[in-house]
């Protein structure tokens, strides 16, 4: 393997896989996923691809992979592709992983779906398993319909490790090298945890942390761990790196859990941008929230916050942008406590700076977080910040630019606000400090982190391989 400086990633091939990955549909993971695949190439990453493996047809992916162009987030829409495109377009090999089938080969009692080409009919048939959280775990057959008859692969495992190995294959001929290295970046748990056993010595496994482990109310870090997190952080010594976005929850989850040699702090990051606008170009009683309308964000908390503001400043005005399935609800709730007047959900934007810059304030009452990037968001535009001080993020993004105030306390986030917006001096004081906190978020801030993160599973042998000094 041809040496890297030490800011620069070693040479090997690099992809990221997400179950799905869609603008609109997966909130701020579907930011977060597109902009890691640009760090890693402002890195050194040749071509690094962004992968999915959710089974909507070849139209809806072209169109998901045109809006990440149109939004800026992929330079090209080859950049990304998905799992079952890949087998319509050319299934061989996938025939040619297969075993050959005897009779019989479908599971028992298990219901099938059929992938299926235009050109030649049935492709491959899947087991369907609802409503059951380990499926992915299942070595349920898998049936390929080559043309010299059928095909078995055990489980999505060994369809997810067959692809993966194509695409390595690609790479490696295109290269001229057979030994050329593989860094998977996984950003779904379940692919993740399926993927545990895979030990081609070629390759590299790396995973990343979304959001909180812990469960509701989430914030003992002694509380029980149950379901998906609970499998997987027992499969955590299995990865050649792990990625966490707070340094909070790399250190909670080590001293609980232990600590393999893996872990790192590696935050998702966000653009700087231009210089935000003055304190007297904005409307200073203008609040902002930005996130989904969903039971994590806990909206309903500042709604209820609101409505003391709206007493103490009558002119205040808070607006909320994102969509999500609990709008009617929280519509509801505005209309409950007489607030229409002074709260609006705007729904979904694709103007965020330009909404940034028109307020005074930015606001976030989210029940837990794995790090909160609307808070950098927001800061790098200058905004001060009054954040729930939940697990995982907001402590660490806000520092000394704004508020934390108690998770779920309705009367500290109204008081944070009121106070915020009654005092002039006190927001263009936190104002002035907010770029600087936003910049730890940036690709050149990050970027360092992550290379050493990366160079450290390259450089090592595999924690999978027969034979490894590894435990597991």
């Amino acid at each position: 393997m041809t040496a890297a400086p030490d800011d620069t990633l070693p040479d090997a091939d690099y992809v990221l896989v997400g179950s799905r990955v869609a603008l609109g549909l997966d909130g701020g993971f579907a930011v977060a996923v597109p902009t890691r695949l640009r760090l890693l190439a402002s890195a050194g990453a040749r071509d690094p691809l962004q992968l999915s493996v959710d089974g909507a047809s070849p139209e809806v992916h072209a169109a998901q992979r045109q809006a990440f162009v149109d939004a800026g987030l992929l330079e090209r829409t080859a950049s990304a592709r998905n799992l079952f495109d890949d087998i319509v377009a050319d299934p061989s090999w996938l025939f040619a992983a297969g075993e050959p089938a005897e009779d019989g080969a479908r599971e028992p009692g298990v219901e099938y779906r059929e992938v299926t080409s235009p050109s030649c009919g049935p492709i491959v048939s899947l087991p369907v398993f609802r409503d059951d959280p380990t499926w992915h775990l299942s070595d349920a057959a898998i049936i390929a319909h080559a043309p010299s008859g059928e095909r078995v692969l055990r489980g999505f495992r060994s369809l997810y490790a067959a692809w993966l190995t194509h695409l390595a294959e690609e790479r490696r001929t295109a290269a001229g090298d057979p030994e050329r290295m593989l860094v998977v970046i996984f950003e779904s748990r379940q692919i993740g945890e399926a993927m545990t056993e895979w030990d081609d010595p070629r390759v590299r496994l790396v995973h990343t942390v979304h959001n909180s482990h812990l469960p509701a109310p989430h914030d003992d870090p002694d509380a029980p761990v149950t379901g998906m997190w609970q499998r997987w952080l027992s499969t955590v010594d299995r990865y050649d790196a792990v990625l966490f976005p707070t340094a909070a929850q790399r250190d909670e989850v080590a001293e609980r859990f232990g600590d393999p040699g893996t872990f790192h702090v590696v935050p998702n990051t966000i653009e700087l941008g231009t210089e935000p606008p003055a304190a007297a170009s904005r409307d200073p009683r203008r609040v902002v929230m930005l996130n989904r309308l969903a039971p994590q964000k806990r909206v309903d908390l500042a709604i209820r916050a609101w409505a003391r503001v709206a007493a103490a400043l009558p002119d205040a005005r808070l607006d909320v942008y994102g969509d999500g399935p609990l709008r009617e609800e929280l519509q509801g709730l505005i209309e409950e406590l007489s607030l229409a007047a002074s709260v609006t959900l705007h729904g979904a934007t694709a103007d965020r700076d330009a909404i940034f810059d028109r307020a005074a304030l930015f606001a976030t009452s989210t029940a837990f977080e794995g790090q909160g990037l609307s808070i950098a968001e927001a800061l790098a535009r200058g905004l001060p910040v009054v954040s729930t001080d939940v697990r995982y993020g907001p402590r660490e993004a806000v520092g000394d630019a704004g508020i934390l105030v108690p998770p779920a306390d309705v009367d500290a986030l109204a008081e944070a606000v009121i106070a915020l917006l009654q005092d002039d001096a006190r927001r263009a004081e936190l104002s002035s400090r907010a770029r600087a906190a936003a910049a730890a978020f940036t690709a050149d801030a990050v970027r360092p982190a992550l290379v050493a993160a990366l160079r450290s599973a390259v450089e090592r042998p595999s924690r999978r391989t027969r034979g490894s000094s590894h435990p597991g």
